[in-house]
C-alpha cells in the first residue's frame, strides 16, 4: 500500500462514534508527545545518524522475521491455510539462508511479507473494534486491539528470552527500529494532529482486518 493511502485522514463525519473519549485520549496522546520529544524520537535520530544503512535494513528486516511467527499464528487462527504455507516459508527461507533474519531473501523469491496479528484476528471473527483509545507510551489503538497485544507480546520470541538485559536489549532496538519507520511519515501530517493520526490509524486497521476489501463510501458520488 502507498504510504499516502496508510496516512490520508477520512472524513471526520466517518469517525463521529468511534472516539467517545476524546478529551482524556487527546491529553495522553499529548503526554505521550511530549515523553516522546524528550527520549524517544532523540534517541531514534541519534540510532539513524550513526548506524550504517545495510545494519539499519538488517535490524528491520531481523525485527520483521520474528513478527512472521505471529503472521502464521493468526493466519492459521483465521483458517487462511495458503497464506500460513506462504508466510512460513517465508520465516524459513529468511531463518535459515537470511542468517536467522537479517537479510530478506524471501521478497526477492516473491515471498513479500504479510501483516497479521490477534487485533486482526478478533476482527476477522466479528468482534468489533470497539471505541478508540490512546495507550500511555503504546499509542493509538482501540480496545479490540489493545487486548490483541496482549497475546501478540506473549507470541512474539523476543518474549521468551530468559535474560532481563538481552531481552530488554532486544525490546529497545525494536522500539527505535518502529519509531525510525513512523519518522518516514512524520511529513506527512497535516492539519490537527491528533485528528490526522486517529483517522490514519483507523483507515488502516479497517483495511488490514478487510483484506484490502474495504468499501468506499464515496464511490456512489
Amino acid at each position: 500500500m502507498a504510504a499516502a493511502g496508510l496516512f490520508a485522514p477520512l472524513a471526520n463525519a466517518q469517525y463521529d462514534n468511534v472516539d467517545p473519549y476524546m478529551e482524556v485520549n487527546r491529553k495522553i496522546y499529548g503526554f505521550n508527545q511530549s515523553l516522546d520529544g524528550l527520549v524517544f524520537k532523540p534517541v531514534t535520530e541519534t540510532y539513524d545518524f550513526i548506524m550504517p544503512t545495510f545494519a539499519k535494513r538488517g535490524v528491520t528486516n531481523l525485527f520483521n522475521n520474528l513478527d512472521d511467527i505471529n503472521v502464521v499464528l493468526n493466519d492459521l487462527l483465521q483458517l487462511k491455510m495458503s497464506n500460513a504455507l506462504h508466510d512460513s516459508s517465508r520465516f524459513f527461507v529468511n531463518t535459515t539462508i537470511g542468517v536467522a533474519g537479517i537479510f530478506d531473501i524471501a521478497t526477492g523469491l516473491g515471498l513479500y511479507k504479510n501483516f497479521e496479528d490477534f487485533g486482526q484476528t478478533l476482527g476477522y471473527w466479528g468482534v468489533p473494534p470497539g471505541p478508540y483509545v490512546v495507550l500511555p507510551l503504546l499509542g493509538t489503538s482501540n480496545v479490540r486491539d489493545a487486548i490483541g497485544q496482549i497475546p501478540d507480546y506473549m507470541f512474539n520470541p523476543v518474549f521468551w528470552v530468559d535474560n532481563t538485559e538481552t531481552r530488554f536489549f532486544l525490546y529497545s532496538f525494536h522500539n527505535i527500529d518502529t519509531r525510525l519507520f513512523y519518522m518516514a511519515a512524520e511529513s506527512m501530517v497535516s492539519g490537527d494532529e491528533y485528528i490526522f493520526v486517529r483517522d490514519a490509524y483507523l483507515q488502516r486497521r479497517e483495511y488490514l482486518v478487510a483484506d484490502g476489501e474495504v468499501y468506499d463510501q464515496w464511490d456512489d458520488f
